[in-house]
């Protein structure tokens, strides 16, 4: 069978749109304009069998998107408690990819998987501690080792995940005013996937935040059949400009989709065969149907992920 990957959420922090965005492009997804669809937070999920799912983290909107997804909701034939989320890898300790874990909470057995910077975070949260240990293991990885995430009966799941660093920065809620921010560091704070069925030896990226392309990131993605990539933002300074934040897309962590430094220019020799933006800012211009920067983006061999979006590799 296919490696099977569902889009479960595909805007960043807040979603599509944020609760106290008023930016034009919100006003059209709140009513309800076919061009601009509704989107929840960032995160994906795996199957190499079409039963037993892996999350790519676990986005604040988890219960929505499980509802959305029939695969991840309990089988009418099964047990009463039951799920077939079987794991969970997690990119970063950003709130968007994190809090969904307090969603998995009701003594529901899976596997925990992130790197051991980000698991000393979640251990230093009590709140985290509703994941009970005695369901829910948490597994370190290291960066550019592979390993098999396994199901909840110890069983492997059957794919083979890499994870390995990529610039970006600690997550906003762990920033420290006294050190400064690191923005563009490279460490266990900001990682991405490398996700790889070994039996068809298809594999693909999931890469929803990062900084910079680096010479070493474009050469492990030279020829990829499937990249999933930040597509935040589209100018660096759009927030700014458009009168909703202080920041730009570099102080976030976060490359610009657009310009002469930006994604589609960094991507345009590296010989991808699928490109898909995901975690896609409610100020973007690319979610809106039919906007010259949508057209922009698809003439240049992108996609723009929307909640629900199957691909089969």
């Amino acid at each position: 069978m296919a490696m099977q990957i569902r889009v479960l959420g595909s805007a960043a922090g807040g979603g599509y749109p944020q609760w106290n965005c008023n930016h034009p492009n919100s006003r059209r997804a709140r009513a309800a304009d076919p061009a601009a669809p509704s989107r929840t937070q960032s995160s994906i999920a795996v199957s190499c069998d079409g039963e037993h799912w892996l999350l790519c983290n676990a986005s604040p909107d988890l219960r929505q998107q499980i509802n959305d997804n029939a695969v991840l909701q309990p089988s009418a034939a099964g047990p009463l408690r039951a799920s077939p989320i079987q794991a969970v890898v997690l990119t970063n300790a950003d709130v968007d990819h994190v809090t969904g874990l307090l969603t998995l909470r009701e003594s529901q057995a899976f596997n925990l998987y992130a790197t051991g910077r980000v698991l000393e975070v979640l251990a230093a949260n009590s709140i985290f501690n509703v994941l009970n240990p005695a369901f829910v293991h948490r597994h370190p990885i290291a960066l550019d080792v592979p390993f098999e995430p396994l199901r909840a009966d110890g069983a492997a799941l059957g794919c083979v995940v890499t994870a390995f660093a990529v610039p970006g920065k600690v997550a906003l809620w762990l920033e420290d005013a006294v050190r400064g921010v690191d923005v563009g560091q490279i460490g266990e704070d900001t990682v991405a996937l490398e996700i790889r069925d070994p039996a068809s030896g298809q594999r693909f990226y999931y890469i929803p935040g990062c900084a910079r392309m680096t010479p070493e990131l474009a050469a492990r993605l030279r020829g990829a059949e499937l990249v999933f990539f930040d597509g935040t933002l589209w100018v660096d300074d759009e927030m700014i400009r458009d009168g909703v934040g202080v920041k730009t897309g570099q102080r976030m962590g976060h490359l610009s989709v657009s310009g002469p430094a930006g994604t589609m220019a960094a991507f345009a020799d590296l010989g991808v065969r699928r490109k898909i933006f995901i975690h896609i800012n409610t100020t973007n211009p690319i979610l809106i149907d039919n906007t010259p920067e949508r057209r922009a983006v698809e003439q240049a061999g992108w996609e723009v992920a929307c909640d629900g979006m199957h691909v089969a590799l």
